[in-house]
């Protein structure tokens, strides 16, 4: 059975910035205009006034500072609040392909890598710009790359799920070499004027290239030691956006059309679920917390990944342990690890150990075991 390496990273990082001041400034400027619009029935007690949010409020909740989106200027239009995305044509790139070929080139070039020899090509992420055909077919014929391409999504744990599956064909022997990519658009999704919510999310994508040990040329190689998904039932993060929707005759700028979250409950519910998959994770291939140099986890929440790594290595995680990049790109679903990944691993000696690990709606959860080479 072949020995799978991660051989190659590549980031997509999006052109705009939005930074909690003006992301709050847009936010209550709609309260304000929501608030005047229903004066009279606030003013008789039938309605509450909607309140602000605050920059201190998201970052007290969330770790949050700014986030990248693919468009500011829409998110940011009080009258609008949602990005502006020009519709393309048939036969122009579609934009998850266009974000996961920028992506995949770093990837393929830090890997030494041509696509060609990419057999394999998983595009993963939480939600796709349509159903067919694939995003995954278009990148792979995008590329240049061989073998097949498929589709897969489940939610933020995408891309870990995807790790596996790919290695497992490598594994298997079926193909060589596999390229994962996931180019998440969360701002696409995400309700703009929830105020327990609007903050949470940016886009971005990420790529990752894996080969069986026996062809890979590329210095600096992750090898993985072992994954482990688990998933389980839940209605506490869910968006009920589908193809069903004009049959059913719901309407589809509904509130429950995009994200939506019970946060309390997920923080209760994930974080033990999440901390017990790593932990026995580890101690099927003889290892405890104490032998990782690095967690590298799922960017949603600071609260959460500190409960979590605590309980991983059994103390406080200083920054190189458990590296935090949502402060300044927000919860990326499925990219969020890898982002993490991508950009704090490069200090890491041979032989040091890390988990790559990713968590959200199903629940779902994935942990990947690897050692540098």
């Amino acid at each position: 059975m072949s020995q799978v390496v991660i051989t190659g990273t590549g980031l997509f990082t999006p052109p705009h910035a939005i930074d909690n001041a003006a992301l709050v400034d847009s936010f209550n400027a709609w309260v304000d205009a929501e608030n005047a619009r229903h004066a009279a029935a606030i003013a008789a007690g039938e309605r509450e006034p909607l309140p602000h949010s605050s920059t201190e409020f998201i970052v007290k909740a969330s770790g949050i500072h700014s986030r990248y989106v693919l468009d500011a200027e829409g998110i940011l239009d009080p009258a609008r609040m949602r990005p502006r995305l020009p519709e393309r044509g048939n036969d122009a790139p579609s934009l998850q392909c266009e974000m996961g070929l920028a992506a995949a080139r770093e990837a393929l070039d830090a890997a030494g890598v041509e696509a060609a020899d990419i057999e394999l090509v998983i595009v993963a992420c939480s939600n796709l710009e349509r159903p067919y055909p694939a995003v995954a077919v278009e990148l792979q014929d995008t590329l240049g790359a061989g073998g097949y391409a498929f589709d897969m999504n489940v939610a933020c744990s995408s891309a870990t799920f995807a790790i596996e599956t790919a290695a497992n064909a490598i594994r298997a022997g079926s193909v060589k070499r596999a390229l994962v990519v996931d180019p998440e658009i969360c701002s696409a999704h995400l309700n703009f004027r929830d105020r327990d919510s609007h903050f949470i999310f940016g886009d971005a994508c990420t790529a990752i290239v894996l080969e069986s040990e026996q062809v890979a040329t590329a210095e600096e190689r992750f090898e993985i030691l072992g994954a482990r998904l688990v998933t389980r039932f839940s209605n506490a993060i869910r968006n009920n956006a589908g193809f069903l929707n004009r049959v059913t005759d719901s309407d589809p700028q509904a509130i429950d059309k995009l994200f939506v979250q019970e946060g309390r409950r997920v923080f209760k519910e994930v974080c033990p679920l999440v901390a017990a998959l790593i932990t026995d994770h580890l101690a099927s291939l003889e290892l405890t917390g104490g032998d990782l140099s690095r967690l590298w986890l799922h960017q949603a929440n600071r609260h959460m990944n500190d409960l979590i790594a605590r309980r991983v290595l059994g103390h406080d995680p200083s920054p190189e342990q458990a590296p935090i990049i949502l402060d300044r790109y927000a919860n990326t679903s499925s990219a969020g690890s890898i982002i993490a990944f991508h950009l704090h691993r490069g200090d890491l000696p041979r032989g040091a150990l890390g988990v790559v690990c990713s968590f959200g709606a199903g629940y779902s959860a994935g942990s990947v075991v690897v050692r540098r080479q």
